[in-house]
């Protein structure tokens, strides 16, 4: 379980990734499925996005937070974070 938290300072949304890494363009049968798991507990963000090896989430100005629990372990190294605009993101395993 993760709970991620945002801070927001800009007046327009602001958009988070968590992404599977791959070695090629795309992901095959053999690359972990990292993002499929629970959603929860949303305060203040929405417009969640998810595959089997992405998630993203809109994140509104000001403060938000979500829980993720994944179905299984993630390995250490086989996901990347990525944010846009005026964002902070604190994730708390």
């Amino acid at each position: 379980m993760a709970t991620f938290s945002f801070i927001n300072l800009s007046p327009v949304s602001a958009y988070f990734f968590m992404e599977t890494v791959t070695t090629s363009s795309f992901y095959d049968a053999s690359s972990p499925t990292n993002a499929i798991g629970t959603y929860s507990s949303f305060t203040g963000s929405g417009g969640l996005v998810t595959s089997s090896y992405i998630f993203g989430v809109i994140i509104p100005e000001g403060s938000s937070s979500f829980v993720f629990t994944p179905t299984a372990s993630i390995a250490t190294g086989s996901i990347y974070f990525r944010g846009t605009g005026n964002l902070t993101a604190t994730i708390t395993v």
